[in-house]
């Protein structure tokens, strides 16, 4: 490994950060629980295991 590479994947802890960035602004908006597309409720299995769910998939 390069001495200036990083062991950790920078890329998707900033996607990470961004989707909880994300669902904390649908929280304040109240429309955490919506699907963004559909405008379906998200259900709450999917949100247990993916908080920063956007979709039903």
């Amino acid at each position: 490994m390069n001495p200036h590479e990083s062991p950790l994947n920078l890329d998707a802890i900033e996607q990470d950060l961004a989707d909880v960035d994300a669902a904390l602004a649908r929280l304040d908006a109240d429309t955490y629980w919506t699907d963004e597309v559909t405008g379906e409720t998200l259900s709450k299995d999917l949100l247990a295991q993916r908080p920063t769910a956007r979709r039903n998939l």
